[in-house]
């Protein structure tokens, strides 16, 4: 059985049942859920699955019954179809909504086969492009008739490619390059570099379209010069486009701030990129905007596209009376407990005039740790630090680094919390309480809890979560075990690694069978890249890394930003040049 917590994720799609078929017009299950198609059948409701790692989190709570609007009659719409997901998907970054990096049904990696003499790289997916979106996985899904594990790789070549994650086979490669037209340059930035193309994690949706579906952002350049960015909506099997994909990428938004022309902002692709992960909850697919260099007359937006027919349903400008707010978070996604978002962004204009319910007057909220509504993508609810406005003038940015949901914790006192993690460049560890963030105040950091000193260096990536422990990886730091006790977080490391990772730190991910055999994965960057597993119960038991065996395991430079992904037995490192796969020998 997988233990863990779980969010339903209403209308997500994308929820993992243990090995049961997830069907009707809205299938719950962890913590995701099918949303509804466009069929002309019945209404009924989605089956209860039984835990699995979908878009929701992995772990036997969340279930719940669908909320798609229509049935699953035999119309000619777009909308769902019956699918078996499994808890050994991996469909979004960090495995689940909450971000928590956890990977629960893993049954063949242990601490004590996971060594030097016993596992080590296996393969290298090659690619024609860097891997900077986190490989996905999907589980036993049919491809011109065989069952195929089936790991999906993305590059800034503007490439998606299929392979057999058995077989190492390549299945499918497909180009996201428009007719005419090239991956974007890099502008100057080095941010992003040589080129730009496919930079964020995509999401999987496994209970829409005929086989499912892999939902990517890619931009371009045309041959006039013209800048693009379009989503695109590909089947798992063949990777031909769907629901009528690709759709191009544009947004206008009321305000006077950056590039703004009578009072309208206008989103300009060419000052923009899409770096955080796609995020896949509630029929929508969410994306969070940055900018090359951070330069430019630019803003920060996040965008909602349905799902099921790739048409905008919501938009917010972070600082629409202002400039910057790029959501960059080194590749995190957006996080969700099914209800809401939770996004970081960094730097930018904030504005510290309040109405009365505590709400900047101008709308501008850069470098804040915002709660969204789903669609609308209103602001519901925030935090910003007492000295915001100095930290994002120091480009001592927020959102430097992601934010993860905790599950439902309880304080001494029998108190159930609803917290949220974050920390960025200050080295300081923010905790906040979902139902009441804490707003901004000119004199005081009203949230549950802050961390100082925890850390020794600021944070360019996100922290995993695995059997009541925080796992963070700092710049010039060790990575930190931090556990969870009654609501609160340890504030000195209850064990960290021997390794100091340097930039950007690390992106901790967790293998384990339910509350048993917890390994902790870090990719550590360099000229020559490495992969660390450690004794989840302790950080000081170094179990493995790819450079114990001379070159045997090495894949050569390292990858920035890059969270290691684990399935079935193998761990899949993004690089430069493609995916390096590890696994038993």
């Amino acid at each position: 059985m997988v233990f863990g917590f779980g969010f339903v994720s209403c209308g997500g799609g994308s929820g993992g049942s243990s090995g049961a078929t997830a069907s009707g017009s809205g299938a719950a299950s962890g913590a995701g859920a099918g949303s509804g198609g466009s069929g002309t059948g019945g209404t009924g409701t989605g089956s209860t699955g039984t835990g699995g790692s979908g878009t929701g989190g992995s772990g036997t709570g969340g279930s719940g019954t669908g909320m798609g609007s229509t049935g699953t009659g035999s119309g000619t719409g777009t909308g769902t179809t019956s699918a078996t997901a499994y808890a050994t998907d991996v469909l979004m970054h960090h495995n689940d909504l909450a971000r928590t990096g956890q990977m629960l049904a893993e049954t063949t990696l242990t601490p004590a086969n996971v060594n030097s003499a016993s596992f080590g790289k296996v393969a290298f997916l090659a690619a024609d492009g860097k891997v900077d979106g986190q490989p996905l996985f999907v589980t036993s899904l049919t491809i011109g008739g065989a069952s195929h594990d089936v790991v999906y790789v993305v590059t800034e070549h503007d490439s998606v490619y299929a392979y057999d994650a058995n077989t190492f086979a390549q299945l499918w490669k497909v180009s996201l390059i428009g007719n005419g037209e090239t991956p974007s340059d890099d502008r100057g930035c080095q941010d992003i570099t040589p080129e730009i193309g496919i930079t964020s994690t995509p999401a999987i949706d496994r209970n829409r379209g005929t086989t499912g579906v892999l939902y990517a952002v890619a931009m371009t350049k045309d041959a006039n010069g013209g800048y693009h960015h379009r989503l695109h909506a590909l089947d798992l099997a063949s990777g031909a486009e769907m629901l009528g994909g690709p759709m191009e990428i544009a947004a206008t938004y009321p305000g006077n701030g950056a590039g703004s022309v009578n009072g309208v902002i206008t989103f300009n692709p060419a000052l923009h990129a899409v770096r955080a992960a796609l995020t896949l909850v509630g029929g929508n697919i969410y994306m969070g905007w940055t900018a090359h260099c951070m330069s430019g007359a630019y803003t920060g937006w996040a965008m909602a596209y349905s799902a099921d027919t790739l048409k905008q349903a919501g938009v917010l400008d972070i600082a629409p009376n202002g400039s910057q707010g790029s959501i960059w978070m080194a590749g995190s996604g957006m996080a969700s407990d099914g209800t809401s978002l939770y996004v970081v962004d960094g730097n930018g204009t904030f504005g510290t005039t309040l109405n009365a319910q505590g709400f900047p007057v101008d709308g501008d909220f850069g470098n804040s740790l915002m709660k969204l509504s789903l669609s609308t993508l209103q602001v519901t609810d925030y935090f910003a630090m007492s000295n915001v406005v100095a930290e994002a003038n120091a480009d001592n940015d927020f959102g430097s680094g992601g934010v993860m949901l905790l599950p439902d914790q309880t304080t001494a006192g029998g108190v159930v919390k609803h917290l949220a993690v974050a920390a960025g460049k200050d080295n300081i560890i923010y905790v906040v309480d979902r139902d009441s963030m804490g707003k901004f105040s000119p004199t005081a950091n009203n949230i549950w809890q802050e961390l100082i000193g925890s850390l020794a260096g600021g944070i360019w990536g996100s922290p995993a979560y695995y059997n009541g422990v925080v796992y963070y990886g700092g710049l010039n730091d060790n990575l930190k075990a931090l556990p969870v006790t009654g609501a609160y977080l340890a504030t000195t490391a209850a064990s960290k690694s021997a390794t100091v990772f340097a930039y950007p730190g690390a992106t901790p991910a967790v293998s384990a069978n339910g509350t048993s055999n917890g390994i902790v994965w870090a990719a550590e960057n360099g000229t020559v890249g490495a992969l660390h597993a450690y004794n989840a119960g302790n950080l000081a038991v170094e179990l493995y890394n790819s450079n114990q065996a001379g070159t045997r395991d090495q894949w050569g430079a390292g990858n920035k930003f890059i969270t290691p992904m684990i399935a079935r037995g193998k761990v899949y490192v993004g690089a430069t040049n493609g995916v390096a796969v590890f696994g038993l020998l």
